[in-house]
């Protein structure tokens, strides 16, 4: 039986890759960072928290990364942990170079002193790309726009470093936009649904949002979850583009995500407002997962309009809840 370390399991795609390791019979050990507030929701709703040996650990502190490989024994590591919000980095860039950045370098070197022989995942970004034109893949050029794009790129590159350096089995994930049911809500497609919900339960009637023409290729995390897998399952490690090879407007998603909700014009829910808009945007982004599909044997399964069509579904379901909850205890 293999052990499989998560370093950031509380997240999304933590949660859903530890749920797809779980099913493949691995040991899974997972890194969380001490909050003041709870953060194994995700693990708890997919019903995991207990089957999870859970390691507290904090990509700015080296010590603590030894400590949970030490503890851990890993066959793979996952780094899945960041300083993740596009928007944030901007007004927090140093602390998301040295989580996002420097995290990654400190994990890398905590793999080559103490484990070198076991696989190392690195979740790179399509963010790294800015606005380089066209569809991208493995070989197009990297120009962030954003800290935490630039951040991402450095963690990319130290990674390909130690894989060619120290002859370390190190993969390179370059995921475009993945969303779900345990996005976080400060992301603009939770951020859709989620206010939808309320609204459709009358706890507010309008919210905000900021340039809703800029356009992503969104897929699903639990699909994007096995190909982190399948990398490290390679006999020789790569980086790989994975990918819908779509794109869609925010307003796109917003359209479908309102027609699911039943509220009717979204412009008669939404409002914008300009100073959400980050100083720099990406206009658009999609992905060529060609590769991948090729030598990994991957493909997205869930649309994109079956992707809106679960998170409206889910966020409602979560409203209901509550209101039957009030219900019957008044």
């Amino acid at each position: 039986m293999k052990n499989a370390l998560i370093i950031g399991v509380t997240g999304q795609d933590g949660s859903y890759l530890a749920d797809f390791l779980l099913k493949k019979k691995y040991n899974v050990f997972g890194t969380f960072r001490r909050t003041s507030h709870k953060c194994f929701e995700r693990i708890e709703e997919m019903g995991n928290y207990d089957k999870i040996t859970r390691i507290k650990a904090d990509l700015a502190d080296y010590s603590s990364i030894q400590s949970a490989i030490r503890q851990s024994q890993p066959d793979e590591i996952y780094n899945l942990a960041a300083q993740s919000f596009v928007g944030v980095s901007f007004q927090q860039p140093i602390l998301t170079a040295d989580i996002t950045g420097l995290g990654t370098l400190r994990v890398l070197d905590a793999v080559k002193e103490n484990i070198p022989d076991a696989k190392f995942y690195q979740a790179s970004s399509s963010e790294m790309y800015g606005n380089y034109l066209g569809i991208k893949n493995e070989d197009s050029y990297f120009k962030p726009r954003s800290p935490y794009g630039v951040a991402k790129v450095f963690a990319h590159h130290m990674t390909n470093h130690y894989r060619e350096a120290y002859n370390i089995f190190a993969c390179c994930g370059i995921l475009f936009n993945h969303e779900s049911p345990l996005r976080g809500i400060e992301f603009v497609t939770r951020r859709i649904t989620w206010n939808l919900a309320r609204i459709k339960f009358k706890q507010i009637k309008k919210f905000t949002l900021g340039n809703v023409s800029a356009r992503r290729d969104w897929g699903f995390a639990g699909d994007y979850v096995e190909a982190m897998w399948l990398m490290l399952q390679q006999n020789k490690p790569d980086d790989y583009v994975i990918a819908t090879g779509e794109s869609h407007s925010v307003e796109e998603f917003l359209t479908l995500a309102t027609e699911y909700a039943g509220l009717g014009d979204w412009h008669d829910v939404v409002e914008i407002d300009k100073s959400i808009m980050r100083p720099t945007d990406i206009d658009e982004l999609i992905g060529d997962s060609s590769k991948a599909q090729k030598q990994l044997g991957w493909k997205p399964k869930m649309t994109f309009k079956q992707l809106v069509k679960t998170m409206v579904e889910h966020d409602m379901s979560y409203f209901k809840a509550g209101m039957d909850q009030f219900h019957l205890h008044n």
